[in-house]
């Protein structure tokens, strides 16, 4: 279950990253390593993902793969894990502290 919390920092930080104004490649490289190494990627698979980073570097463009694996990874994800980690509640739970409230109260 932890793993699955900082797995979703990581994720909300490469987005934030890639669609934020400083689209630096250091920090895109530092989430996708971490990720990888959190989901306890064989080295093959982190390989791979850091020649699509060299790739990128080159090319000055964000490979396709790299955002896939992202995607992938944010879709594995237990959502309720990760909604009470980042302090979402369900629309039912609320509901029901609606419920107990009087109008004669207000």
């Amino acid at each position: 279950m932890g793993a699955e919390i900082y797995q979703a920092q990581v994720i909300k930080n490469f987005f934030d990253t890639i669609t934020g104004t400083d689209r630096n490649l250091t920090r895109i490289y530092m989430c996708i390593i971490s990720l990888a190494k959190l989901r306890m990627e064989s080295p093959e698979k982190i390989v791979f993902l850091v020649d699509q980073m060299k790739k990128s570097k080159q090319k000055r463009e964000l490979s396709i793969d790299i955002i896939d694996y992202v995607c992938t990874c944010a879709t594995e994800i237990d959502m309720h894990t990760v909604q009470t980690a980042f302090g979402v509640t369900e629309i039912a739970d609320m509901a029901d502290s609606f419920n107990s409230v009087s109008l004669d109260s207000l």
